[in-house]
């Protein structure tokens, strides 16, 4: 059995979390934190407290952005451009250290009726993030993109940020699909030292 931690802000808690574990299977072991893992900063900390439970993980899907470029109070993002890269970074150098594969996802989108969170800074924070994390080896699950193509399918229209229905369907199967994918690339850990196998990693859906 393959473990996944999942980790992510209310996307993930309210969305896809709720999905994905039934859609990898009995072959999958998955971990997420009942706390949202919020803004960039706040995961960074978590990571120490969700250590013990994320013992054993061996492939983490991540996402962190809404509450960094939300801008409550018109005077700029929550968390500066600056300072998101450098948490990103921080988190994604702990993530590669303990675990044997990472993913990120990139920030969902919001619909054009939210007060407080705007496209055009949600792609200016996946755009400066994910260059420098493929630099490092993660994967890249493009969410914003998937989800673009009908931000008012598949985000919902009560609250203009959170996932809809058709929004967590969609997202949970890319992610799990993207989950599956990846577990073909584990090396086999077995007590026969032995035994150990390669996948080549291919039609990745990023």
């Amino acid at each position: 059995m393959i473990k996944v931690t999942l980790l992510g802000d209310s996307i993930r808690a309210l969305g896809y979390g709720t999905l994905v574990p039934e859609l990898l299977g009995d072959e999958f072991e998955v971990y997420q934190p009942n706390d949202n893992c919020r803004f960039a900063k706040y995961t960074l900390r978590g990571l120490f407290d969700w250590k013990p439970e994320m013992e054993g993980t061996r492939i983490v899907h991540w996402n962190n952005g809404l509450w960094d470029i939300c801008d409550l109070f018109g005077d700029g993002a929550f968390t500066s451009e600056e300072e998101y890269v450098e948490n990103m970074l921080r988190i994604a150098d702990i993530l590669i250290a303990h675990y044997d594969k990472v993913i990120f996802a990139t920030t969902t989108p919001v619909t054009e009726r939210n007060e407080y969170n705007k496209n055009s800074v949600i792609e200016r924070y996946n755009n400066l993030i994910v260059p420098l994390l493929e630099k490092k080896g993660v994967i890249i699950n493009d969410l914003y993109g998937l989800l673009s193509k009908d931000v008012d399918k598949y985000i919902r229209q009560d609250d203009n940020i959170h996932l809809s229905e058709a929004g967590i369907e969609v997202c949970s199967k890319r992610i799990s699909d993207i989950i599956h994918k990846v577990s073909e690339t584990l090396s086999v850990k077995s007590t026969d030292a032995t035994a150990s196998a390669e996948v080549t990693l291919t039609g990745l859906p990023v």
